[in-house]
């Protein structure tokens, strides 16, 4: 297969990066948003998101000519061989994923699409999605498959273009042997199953995840109880090849755009066929009492209630390497200890402090500011420069040098040397 003209609906996060990596493959892409600004600074190679070598693809792509964005999206799918439908899919209250914008955008673009044509589904959808869109489209000339994207923030485009692997739902063999034939250069392995597994893949690998962190966060407190070590637990896990390293580090909760709208997602559907899946609930319950397990930890290290507290934050984003702050664990201990009456400073590297505040937090532009007459701090984001602060100097400008570090990151002698009272999830005070 050559070059093929491919239209992307949807410049987010995940449409972006594809469209940014097929320009890359060697297709030719129009990518449309709804937004004018961030169209306007696509076109001048301007990316607004934090995720290493995607700006570079986009710059590259434009000078090339095999990248383009429109605010038009019958424009871009007008003459298409291939369109990617990459639209968010928020939970909705009940935690069925709203489907809302994928079915509007279809409605538009349906009658545009060229015949022969694949309309591709790379959104997160319950299984299902993709058969049903293939009847509201009602076109027999317009193949309809599912292609889920396993891109990790601040990975994703080593993600796209070296993948795990490349799975496609589709009804058709020749459908499934055209949209593999887009990733044939990055010599992934590749699964061609129907579309409702193909969509069920995308749920369960996420929800596997997060029940994974649940699991070893809940070890983490039995090993604070116990007096035993997470860090020993979870390097005598990881060496177990059916389970693996990955995924067994204790936190304070698993966040972001995917995990927590996903375990939701899969949970409504399973009981919309009437499946139990308790393991499940539990890790979403898990997750929900880790900022109340902190706010325990950090109680017991203060010298004065946390209503009359000044706590330090340090990380906000809900995880290192990307800016995304979406259903952060950080965000969520900070609305609790606000909750309580603590008055908060934070400060992240990729929050600016320009923006003054974020919820119940002053930003700030240095950690050491947020430490600044502080009765303790917090470590919530993993950021790699953070093991490197001047703890000396920390310790010096708080009111009392007492610190929580929710994700086992900071040098422990370091900071005994300092002069700081401290916490380790996972860990014997």
């Amino acid at each position: 297969m050559g070059a093929q003209r491919i239209g992307v609906i949807g410049a987010g996060y995940v449409g972006l990066t594809t469209s940014a990596c097929l320009s890359q493959l060697g297709h030719r892409v129009v990518c449309s948003d709804v937004d004018q600004s961030t169209v306007d600074d696509l076109r001048h190679g301007l990316v607004g998101l934090h995720e290493p070598g995607l700006a570079e693809l986009v710059s590259t792509g434009l000078a090339a000519g095999t990248l383009d964005f429109t605010t038009d999206n019958l424009a871009a799918v007008r003459g298409a061989e291939f369109v990617f439908l990459c639209l968010p899919t928020p939970a909705s209250e009940s935690g069925a994923a709203d489907l809302g914008a994928v079915h509007a955008v279809l409605a538009q673009i349906g009658p545009e699409l060229r015949p022969g044509s694949v309309l591709v589904v790379k959104s997160t959808v319950p299984p299902g999605t993709t058969d049903d869109l293939r009847a509201r489209l009602g076109r027999a000339d317009v193949a309809v498959s599912g292609n889920p994207e396993f891109l990790r923030e601040g990975h994703a485009v080593a993600d796209f273009l070296h993948p795990q692997r490349v799975v496609v739902g589709a009804s058709e063999e020749e459908t499934a042997r055209r949209v593999l034939a887009l990733y044939r250069d990055t010599g992934a392995p590749t699964l061609v199953t129907d579309p409702a597994s193909a969509e069920l893949v995308k749920y369960a690998s996420n929800s596997f995840l997060a029940m994974k962190l649940s699991y070893v966060n809940t070890l983490a407190e039995l090993c604070e109880r116990t007096g035993a070590d997470i860090a020993a637990v979870t390097e005598g896990l990881g060496q177990d090849e059916r389970i693996g390293p990955a995924f067994l580090a204790p936190g304070p909760g698993w966040g972001g755009s995917c995990l927590p709208k996903d375990t939701r997602a899969l949970l409504h559907t399973a009981r919309q066929a009437e499946v139990e899946f308790p393991l499940l609930s539990a890790a979403i319950e898990t997750n929900d009492r880790q900022p109340a397990r902190i706010i325990e930890a950090l109680a017991g290290l203060l010298a004065r209630p946390l209503r009359e507290a000044r706590i330090g934050l340090l990380g906000l984003t809900f995880k290192a390497g990307t800016d995304d702050l979406r259903d952060s664990p950080a965000l969520a201990v900070a609305e609790a200890l606000a909750g309580a009456g603590a008055r908060l400073r934070g400060y992240d590297p990729c929050v600016p402090a320009e923006r003054g505040r974020l919820g119940p937090v002053s930003l700030v532009s240095r950690a050491a500011l947020a430490a600044e007459g502080a009765d303790a701090v917090l470590l919530l984001t993993e950021w790699p420069e953070f093991t490197e602060l001047d703890f000396p100097d920390l310790a010096a400008r708080m009111r009392s040098p007492v610190l929580v570090d929710t994700r086992d990151h900071l040098p422990v002698k370091v900071l005994a040397a300092a002069g700081f009272r401290h916490h380790r999830l996972g860990h014997a005070s």
